[in-house]
């Protein structure tokens, strides 16, 4: 099981293109399972999730091929509508399968997923949503078995609460439902933005591209999907959550720049000097951040996956900063690593209150999910000394080559076998 070792304080300075997003990459992979023929995706990340999805999709007959960031998922062989538990135990957007195997099979049989080691989160707004689509839904053995009767049938469904996931999921199973589908409290995250946008491009008819409010009107037929994955605004805003830390001066190239104003907003706050160009950002820092308030919304609210870099960055304010997380429970995990490291943080249900300390001292700490190893490693970065980060199997499912991608910044980041 690797590790990485850090040597700092270092600042962080340089220029880094960003990788394509992880939470946009995967329901394009999903809604080539809509089609019959060669998808075709570029800027798609090498990352431990995308490996496994796309072994997901060769367990239902894909034929898919990845090489230097493009993808081709070729969809004539398939003729399996049941990804079981062994294939989608280790990670929870195999879910996402559900809509376009049911839409295009009638039926499907999906094991309940499995995937991050923090917090529930229920699948019942994707199971709902089909059910309003007309689907029968059984819950068996650890199986959700969905079908229907001929086609799926247009239908009216709310999101509440609102849900990146269920509303990509129910979307790919209306564009080919008989008839005309609303949906209503969408998520409009950009990267369900792109994938509508994408559904459009092959061909389905959707109305309120980027609003909360999608009017579907189901087509028989989608062509092969062939898109450009957007860039990763959250691995976009844990650099510059580094760069907030440890200081410095970073470019970032390939970022839509309004896709990170959320973040971009909360750094300002926090001292930092932040020009944007087209598709570029430059992030500039020195001395101690400024304390922030900081409340976790969905999009176009700060989002819950920078919620951990921000809370690191905040451990050495000149001040006392707070952060609430409404999204989801048990988000708090890395506290107790970052305490090792000589955080002063307190936590009171869902309101963590983050007293700056002068620095931070290097240690042994354990990855305990996808964010919390990033913000454990900006720690390290900053922090005084070594700092040993263990269980990194957690961070290769979301960031492509962290420790090459930081050291080409200035970090002194390895990576060991332990």
């Amino acid at each position: 099981m690797d590790r990485f070792v850090i040597e700092g304080p270092t600042p962080l300075n340089g220029e880094i293109a960003v990788s394509g997003a992880k939470n946009a990459v995967l329901p394009l992979m999903a809604a080539a399972l809509l089609t019959r023929g060669r998808s075709m995706i570029d800027n798609v990340p090498d990352l431990q999730d995308v490996r496994f999805f796309a072994t997901i999709l060769e367990g239902l007959g894909a034929r898919v091929e990845f090489d230097r960031n493009f993808m081709v998922i070729d969809t004539v062989g398939v003729d399996r509508a049941e990804a079981p538990y062994d294939l989608v135990r280790k990670m929870r957007a195999s879910i996402y399968v559900l809509g376009p195997l049911l839409a295009s099979f009638g039926s499907a049989r999906v094991s309940l997923p499995g995937g991050c080691a923090w917090g529930p989160r229920p699948v019942n707004l994707h199971l709902e949503g089909m059910a309003a689509l007309g689907a029968q839904i059984e819950l068996d053995g650890g199986y959700i078995n969905a079908s229907t009767e001929g086609r799926l049938q247009g239908g009216r469904f709310r999101f509440e609460p609102s849900s990146v996931g269920g509303t990509c999921n129910v979307l790919m199973a209306a564009v080919l439902a008989s008839g005309e589908t609303e949906l209503e409290n969408c998520a409009v995250e950009p990267e369900v933005t792109q994938l509508v946008e994408a559904l459009v491009a092959s061909g389905a008819q959707i109305e309120g591209v980027g609003t909360t409010s999608l009017k579907i009107q189901g087509v028989d037929k989608l062509e092969p999907v062939s898109h450009r994955v957007i860039a990763d605004r959250i691995e976009a805003g844990t650099i510059m959550a580094g760069v907030a830390m440890a200081g410095g001066e970073v470019r970032l190239t390939g970022v839509n720049p309004g896709h990170l104003r959320p973040v971009t907003i909360v750094l300002q706050e926090m001292g930092c000097e932040i020009s944007e160009e087209e598709f570029c950002l430059t992030i500039k820092a020195s001395g101690r951040p400024e304390p922030v308030e900081v409340v976790t919304r969905p999009y176009p609210g700060f989002p819950t996956d920078m919620q951990a870099q921000i809370m690191a960055a905040c451990t050495v304010a000149g001040g006392t900063s707070h952060m609430t997380e409404t999204i989801y429970t048990d988000r708090f995990t890395h506290v107790a690593e970052l305490q090792r490291l000589g955080a002063d943080i307190r936590v009171d249900g869902a309101r963590a209150t983050i007293k700056g300390v002068d620095h931070l001292s290097g240690a042994q700490v354990m990855a305990t999910d996808l964010r919390a190893s990033a913000a454990l490693v900006l720690a390290g970065v900053a922090a005084e000394g070594t700092t040993t980060v263990n269980r990194v199997y957690h961070i290769d499912r979301g960031y492509e080559r962290i420790e090459t991608r930081l050291a080409g910044l200035g970090a002194r980041i390895r990576r060991e076998e332990s």
